[in-house]
């Protein structure tokens, strides 16, 4: 009797014994699988080109900022920038969508996937450059002073602009040089707004991108008495201003602008939708 139970007490544990190493393997399978599973959606989830590609639409972060983006009688969105990234968009196979955004908000609107670019005439500060994967320049640019064309004259340097109350857009380059001056500023929403602050004489001055004086300022204009005097990089000895894309940290979609900016440059495109929005002589010609 005692060696009929002894045998079967070792053919129970040789059974568990083996349901065990089963349950094992399974797991151990499982687990594999699981970690190939992962690793393909990372793999697939990676390139934010193909995001963009799968939902068809390329998401724009912008303003209202002429000549860059603003719209048109019809309300549709254009401007050089405007139509390059709808330029851009047919390139790699989606559609260019645009959405106002808070230009304070811009680094986070893009890292939570509200929009995918940020394509607004955006200066290359060291703040967006370390949050942003940005493209190579493709204009240059400065911050000038906006004042009423009757009092102009009696502001032509840094050392004048003292007793001013300056509109500048919240978050900007423009306000960064007015901050590096010194100078009394108010911020609001946008580079428009900034221009009406002045224009209803509720802000004495403003400070705005040299590419939106030239286009929105002066004879012919929206603001036919307004005028730029002070050029505050050179006044506070900063150089020059460039404007770039903004995409998510590693984003490849990077390179497919630079790539794209690259020929749309040699074959003339670029230099057209410059000529139509009167910024020929800011553009950069792209990297080498």
């Amino acid at each position: 009797m005692k060696t009929k139970k002894l045998l079967a007490l070792l053919l129970a544990g040789a059974m568990s014994a083996s349901l065990l190493a089963g349950c094992g393997g399974n797991t151990d399978t499982a687990a594999t699988d699981d970690t190939a599973d992962t690793t393909e959606q990372s793999t697939e989830t990676e390139s934010d080109l193909a995001y963009v590609q799968d939902k068809g639409t390329l998401v724009v972060g912008i303003t209202d900022f002429a000549p860059m983006d603003y719209r048109d009688d019809n309300g549709e969105w254009i401007g050089f920038d405007a139509d390059m990234a709808k330029a851009f968009a047919e390139e790699i196979g989606v559609e260019a969508e645009f959405i106002e955004i808070n230009w304070d908000n811009k680094i986070m609107e893009l890292d939570t996937k509200a929009i995918d670019a940020v394509w607004n005439g955006m200066t290359l500060t060291d703040e967006v450059t370390t949050t942003m994967n940005c493209s190579d320049p493709y204009c240059v640019n400065a911050q000038v002073l906006v004042v009423p064309s009757d009092v102009a004259d009696q502001y032509q340097d840094a050392a004048s602009l003292t007793d001013l109350n300056i509109a500048v857009e919240s978050g900007s380059a423009g306000q960064a040089a007015a901050e590096e001056l010194g100078l009394n500023f108010t911020a609001v929403q946008s580079q428009a707004n900034a221009l009406m602050e002045v224009a209803s004489g509720a802000s004495d001055a403003c400070v705005i991108d040299l590419l939106m004086a030239g286009a929105m300022i002066g004879e012919g204009t929206s603001y036919p008495d307004l005028t730029y005097t002070v050029n505050l990089n050179e006044a506070s000895g900063a150089d020059s201003e460039y404007y770039g894309v903004g995409f998510r940290q590693d984003s490849d979609l990077t390179e497919a602008f630079n790539e794209f900016y690259a020929a749309a440059y040699a074959d003339g495109t670029v230099e057209e939708l410059a000529t139509t929005y009167g910024v020929q002589e800011s553009i950069v010609a792209p990297a080498e």
